[in-house]
């Protein structure tokens, strides 16, 4: 494989720029936007969770297959980019059915077929880089991979949040296509594949099992931290009616309940799902697994705290659905800004303390982080949103480069693929946990006492950012320390 040039290292990564912004723009603009139109305020939170997780199930099973299909495709113009191509015009196709969605249903609908239609494309595109880049380069390359997802948060503050704020909601989804069509075309352009001449002998049964048995694992998962989430809010319930009376012990049962459900869901998702992934064999690899739980208690609270940013500030700040979109933003590029400044400097900082250590800092600061947005609730205004931000994309940054460093040590260098595939499958379940258990617990609470809902679901990601920390007491790898 030839040594890549630096203006082609930019083409091969350029449709993860569109991918992440049409990403951010319909999970974390458009639905919660439409969400709020289209139900009662009394129920959104729920319903918004509900679509998230339906999407999300869609992604976990469409992506791998996708990836898969691409790598066995012997099509003239390249492995991954007809899927790219077919990916974006079924895109364009439902972005329009979501301008023109007109009640919860229709929009669910319009919901799931992008999230098809875009894994289509986004299955396909996780092949360019080991296809076209030279392993000694694939670190440069990945570093640009990076700085695509970023700059999206960045951007959408000023651009998608601000159209949509100003009641320009058609405007911002076609904004959003165009801007879509135009990074595939030019990836269509720029991009040089060598067809496959013959077709690997790669099965899709396997991969597709594995997947399903993630799948398994979370949604199993999921049901065992609503059983013991049950008896533990139950019993706290039980502790409080004495002293405060029947109303307040139901709300502690809820609430205790409702988070004590999703660590669990996490810690008997991720065990769950890595032994039907990758069998027996992962427990004699607790610091492994206990890698993946770090993960998706991090990502379970982070993507959770995006999903539920706009209702939250609505509550916070006591302002409409357009002026939260334009302030969840603003929030959003804060965090983009602050992830970019601390991934740079994350390789540095872990080789000078430790990766388990800067991973463990990331937890914290999210933790600070969700506090400061719980500050709002008391104090509203625009400086601690801003704050929260930064520290979040601190938070971030610092995950996402230190994090994943670490899962490479901890996985056995011949089946690496296998074992850390796992761990983008987990990240697909974050959000399931974190917003299928999340958002009827806000509405049940905020029914009782307008607001008690959002404060105890962003209690309670701080405490998933916490506990993220505490399970780093599993990684017993000396070489993280």
């Amino acid at each position: 494989m030839k040594h890549t040039r630096w203006y082609d290292l930019i083409s091969v990564n350029l449709f993860w720029l569109a991918l992440n912004i049409r990403n951010n723009a319909v999970g974390t603009i458009f639905m919660p936007y439409l969400v709020d139109r289209f139900v009662q305020p009394e129920i959104r939170n729920t319903a918004l969770g509900g679509m998230r997780t339906a999407g999300l199930i869609i992604a976990m099973l469409v992506q791998p297959a996708m990836g898969l299909l691409s790598d066995r495709s012997t099509s003239r113009f390249g492995r991954r980019r007809p899927f790219i191509f077919v990916g974006v015009l079924l895109d364009l196709l439902f972005l329009l059915a979501i301008a023109l969605a007109f009640n919860y249903w229709g929009l669910l609908v319009a919901i799931l077929l992008i999230q098809f239609s875009s894994n289509i494309s986004h299955g396909a595109l996780q092949g360019l880089i080991p296809d076209l880049v030279p392993e000694e380069q694939r670190g440069v390359a990945s570093a640009v991979k990076a700085i695509m997802e970023l700059i999206p948060l960045i951007l959408l503050g000023f651009t998608i949040a601000r159209l949509v704020s100003l009641g320009r909601f058609e405007l911002a989804v076609l904004a959003t296509g165009v801007t879509l069509l135009v990074l595939m075309l030019l990836t269509m352009l720029l991009v040089k594949e060598t067809p496959l001449r013959e077709k690997p002998d790669v099965p899709l049964a396997p991969t597709m099992l594995r997947v399903l048995g993630m799948l398994a694992g979370i949604v199993g998962g999921a049901a065992a931290g609503l059983l013991v989430g049950g008896v533990v809010g139950g019993l706290a319930g039980l502790v409080a009616w004495p002293f405060a009376g029947k109303n307040v012990g139901v709300n502690v049962a809820i609430a205790v309940g409702g988070v004590a459900a999703m660590a669990v869901a996490v810690v008997a998702g991720v065990w769950a799902g890595t032994l039907a992934t990758i069998g027996a064999e992962v427990r004699r690899r607790p610091t492994f697994t206990w890698w993946v739980i770090n993960r998706l208690m991090y990502f379970a609270a982070i993507t959770s705290i995006q999903s539920f940013a706009p209702y939250f500030l609505m509550y916070s700040f006591n302002v409409d659905r357009e002026a939260a979109v334009g302030m969840t933003g603003t929030l959003v590029m804060f965090v983009g800004i602050f992830t970019l400044i601390s991934a740079l400097p994350g390789g540095w900082l872990a080789d000078r303390f430790g990766l388990r250590r800067m991973v463990a800092l990331s937890g914290v600061l999210g933790v600070v982080a969700t506090l400061v947005l719980l500050g709002t609730i008391w104090a509203p205004n625009m400086v601690l949103l801003y704050v929260a931000g930064a520290i979040l994309g601190l938070s971030a940054g610092l995950f996402t480069t230190t994090n994943w460093a670490l899962g490479t040590r901890l996985v056995p260098s011949a089946e690496a693929g296998r074992y850390l595939g796992v761990s983008n499958l987990a990240g697909a379940g974050a959000g399931m946990i974190g917003t299928g258990i999340g958002g009827p617990v806000a509405d049940t609470l905020n029914a009782a006492y307008h607001g008690l809902g959002y404060f105890v679901i962003f209690a309670g990601y701080a405490l998933l950012f916490l506990l993220s920390v505490v399970s780093l007491k599993g990684i017993r790898d000396r070489e993280s320390l």
